[in-house]
């Protein structure tokens, strides 16, 4: 069975279709096969992402190794039975078709609470959740006293990832590994980031995920974007020497994959 990845947080602006591009290209680079599903119905950022790589790659006629993209299938709502709803169809049916011949499943949630995002986060063998180094966006995952310190309690996201633990465990299934990462991070060591480090420590003992490093604030993920390139493919695309930031984002994409820890992977990219 395909290994599911879902990149998840329901705040916007948290760069998930970035995590969830790169993921999904690196591994489809160490030769996985990998599909990929874009929930956010209205935006398509993830969709978009894998369609200007493939106009991209199709112009510059280059056969670089992606990601393959689908959208969820139409269904017929008289094919549904009493009280089966619409939308719990059309992943399952995308899922099911996409399974036999997929070592990964990338899917990438909107940054709101929907129907989908709550139903694929209890297919999630791992939940990646990007957040950007402030206590505005940790919010999300729990609230907390005036100081920074004392947590007062869980977020509805993670309530939310909560019963998604819970229909798994109902169903016989494996635990999601939940990996929270820390995305957008500044260059400079500041008191914030320092006391968003120790309070995502002390969540993460409560409510059971795991930390992983993420990507610093750079312009070179806002100028891959249109042409659906990621840093794994600069050299492909004629970048002859990259420069320090394009070499330490890719180190940072590294540090990233080995620490998802995924089934049958090799970092060493």
């Amino acid at each position: 069975m395909a290994h599911i990845i879902v990149v998840g947080n329901e705040k916007g602006g948290a760069g998930k279709s970035t995590v969830s591009m790169h993921v999904a290209t690196a591994l489809a680079r160490m030769g996985h096969k990998v599909s990929a599903l874009d929930l956010d119905l209205r935006q398509k950022t993830f969709g978009r992402y894998a369609s200007n790589r493939k106009t991209f790659l199709d112009k510059a006629g280059l056969a670089l190794p992606s990601p393959r993209y689908h959208d969820l299938p139409d269904i017929d709502q008289a094919s549904l039975n009493p009280g089966e709803n619409l939308y719990d169809r059309r992943l399952s049916a995308a899922v099911a078709q996409l399974e036999p011949d997929s070592d990964f499943i990338v899917i990438d949630c909107p940054g709101s609470h929907t129907r989908l995002s709550q139903v694929a986060h209890s297919l999630a063998d791992t939940l990646i959740t990007p957040l950007n180094d402030s206590f505005v966006d940790f919010d999300l995952l729990a609230h907390v006293d005036s100081d920074g310190k004392r947590i007062i309690g869980p977020s509805v996201y993670s309530e939310m990832v909560w019963n998604a633990r819970q229909l798994r465990a109902q169903a016989g299934l494996k635990p999601i590994d939940w990996v929270v990462v820390r995305n957008r991070l500044g260059a400079q060591q500041m008191v914030n980031k320092q006391k968003m480090g120790t309070a995502l420590e002390t969540l993460a003992r409560r409510i059971g995920f795991r930390t992983a490093p993420g990507f610093n604030e750079r312009v070179i993920f806002r100028e891959l974007f249109p042409r659906g390139l990621t840093l794994l493919d600069l050299k492909d695309v004629g970048v002859k020497q990259l420069n320090i930031s394009n070499i330490a984002a890719r180190q940072e994409l590294r540090d990233l994959i080995k620490a998802l820890n995924l089934p049958g992977v090799n970092a060493d990219f």
